[in-house]
């Protein structure tokens, strides 16, 4: 790995496991400092154990939570004196089936957590740091937001709106702020478990690479978006996906 991010500091949100920890992984391996959040504080604590105590923090809390936001943001300005860049991974997908069938309530939700949350983010870092100093930022969509998803497609209406979000981000933060996004396809996670378990080759048939994604696939993309690497990119959607999408699969 390089040290191209030595001396600048992330946060990234959802990351006591699965993607957001590959993220944070990557990052710390590339020379970074990170902050991550989830719930769940004996998660975090693990988490931080790995990514070692001496370039990683974890402060535990709602990620759509406006409070939690801004004492994540204050204390890694008050630690590390910097915030260069900010990774949106927390997002839920509570219910499955048609929309025809949802309940409201749920899908109210899931575009609180996986949209509006990281507006929020987005805010609170703009105030605190970058909008003086500049900065990068990833938000983490998905396949479901680019095709139909049966089954999850009211995830698939936030992740498009998400992606939605990040091009206007892009057009209203830059030229200093750059806003970028992945959108993975089926990643094995704790969290796509239910997409995967037990048919694992049914569901990768399709895929040119046949294989299902890992979490490493993606952090080493996030990781590409934050550098200067990606310095003239801005309000794109790079798509990880092992090619299903080419196939017409999500």
């Amino acid at each position: 790995m390089s040290r191209r991010f030595e001396g600048q500091t992330a946060i990234v949100t959802g990351a006591s496991r699965g993607i957001g920890l590959a993220i944070a992984q990557r990052l710390v391996a590339d020379g970074a400092r990170v902050a991550i959040t989830a719930r769940k504080p004996e998660a975090l604590q693990e988490a931080v154990a790995d990514l070692g105590a001496d370039r990683a923090m974890a402060i535990a809390g709602n990620a759509g939570d406006g409070d939690h936001q801004r004492e994540v943001i204050d204390r890694v300005i008050e630690t590390w004196g910097r915030l260069d860049f900010l990774v949106n991974n927390t997002g839920i997908n509570p219910v499955y089936g048609p929309l025809t069938e949802i309940d409201l309530d749920a899908a109210r939700k899931i575009m609180d957590v996986n949209v509006v949350a990281a507006l929020s983010w987005v805010q609170h870092a703009h105030r605190a740091w970058m909008r003086e100093h500049g900065g990068a930022i990833v938000n983490v969509a998905s396949v479901a937001g680019l095709r139909p998803a049966p089954g999850i497609a009211f995830y698939g209406v936030s992740k498009a709106a998400l992606i939605h979000l990040t091009e206007e981000l892009a057009v209203e933060l830059g030229p200093t702020i750059r806003v970028n996004a992945v959108a993975p396809a089926v990643v094995k996670t704790r969290f796509a478990t239910a997409l995967y378990e037990g048919r694992e080759d049914e569901v990768a048939a399709p895929y040119p690479l046949k294989r299902l994604g890992v979490p490493e696939d993606i952090g080493s993309v996030v990781a590409f978006l934050l550098s200067e690497d990606a310095g003239w990119m801005t309000g794109q959607t790079l798509t990880v996906d092992g090619g299903v999408l080419l196939t017409g699969g999500v």
